[in-house]
């Protein structure tokens, strides 16, 4: 995997916070916020939650987001390209990022609940073990992200689901996006598979649509399957597309993503893995396509 991406010296925001870790707290005060949507109506975001539920592999490289100072030069690179709108992260690196001043002008979303952590026996009981919706009003983020498995087998997801609804509820008193990623799920030689036949997709974003209160500040963010003309059919609800772990050839990527995007309530993407570890390694390259798409030809360079 070929590296284009500046790198980054970490040192500072290690001493940072072991001397003044309230510096975190000054900075998410002082930043200046991002629009939630951009002017078009659209959003591009980077993903960088996966490390905080033990997913750390890319395509055939198990450990590829274990080592911090590179993700956080590839996010950093990721977010200052034009067009690029904002970023979905855990605690550890949005903190990281706010030290940097890598958060100015950007929409952020914060991740809640890592607790089903890959590979494990408890993985689909998934505990709400990051943000909740007060430390996200706090901080001035735009919202929270919460995944939601579901396994009819599996009574770890009646928990899940539970919270799920109490915290989109929570997230809409404070009037914050509640950003859910719903999969009809199932165990195959004891891992957690995700079904991504449409029919299992739509049967999702059914049983997420109904979750909490009230459905005024939800989002949807889904993966990219077959047929998502008639997928989108099933949710008047604003979604957003997952990108996942690549594993087809960017182009054919990409082609996927922009048919996607054309359908009614699809609003932009999540994308994390397929934008900051690229097969070629080129970063910069790997965001501005993907802005195209979401935005048009006509950001700036």
């Amino acid at each position: 995997m070929r590296d284009i991406v500046r790198d980054i010296d970490t040192r500072e925001i290690s001493e940072t916070r072991a001397q003044r870790p309230e510096a975190i707290r000054d900075a998410a005060a002082s930043r200046r916020r991002g629009p939630r949507l951009a002017g078009d109506g659209r959003l591009m975001l980077v993903a960088a939650d996966h490390p905080a539920r033990g997913a750390l592999g890319v395509r055939d490289v198990p450990r590829a987001m274990s080592n911090r100072r590179e993700l956080l030069s590839r996010l950093v690179e990721a977010l200052s390209r034009p067009g690029m709108d904002g970023v979905l992260g855990s605690a550890d690196i949005l903190e990281d990022l706010l030290l940097m001043d890598a958060l100015e002008d950007k929409a952020v979303f914060a991740t809640m609940n890592r607790g089903g952590l890959m590979g494990s026996n408890f993985e689909l009981d998934d505990r709400f073990t990051a943000y909740d919706a007060k430390k996200i009003d706090k901080m001035n983020f735009d919202g929270g992200k919460m995944l939601l498995r579901i396994d009819h087998q599996d009574r770890g997801t009646a928990s899940t689901l539970e919270a799920c609804g109490r915290h989109i509820s929570a997230l809409a008193g404070r009037g914050l996006i509640a950003m859910v990623e719903p999969f009809i799920s199932h165990r195959v030689d004891e891992r957690v598979k995700n079904d991504l036949n449409p029919d299992a997709v739509m049967l999702s974003m059914a049983i997420a649509a109904g979750l909490g209160n009230t459905s005024a500040y939800t989002w949807l963010k889904l993966p990219v399957v077959d047929d998502m003309e008639r997928v989108m059919t099933a949710a008047t609800l604003p979604t957003l597309l997952l990108g996942g772990d690549p594993t087809a050839a960017p182009d054919e990527t990409y082609a996927k993503w922009a048919t996607a995007l054309a359908q009614p309530g699809v609003i932009g993407l999540v994308v994390g893995r397929a934008l900051l570890y690229p097969p070629d390694g080129d970063v910069t390259a790997a965001v501005d396509a993907a802005v195209r798409l979401v935005h048009g030809s006509g950001v700036d360079s």
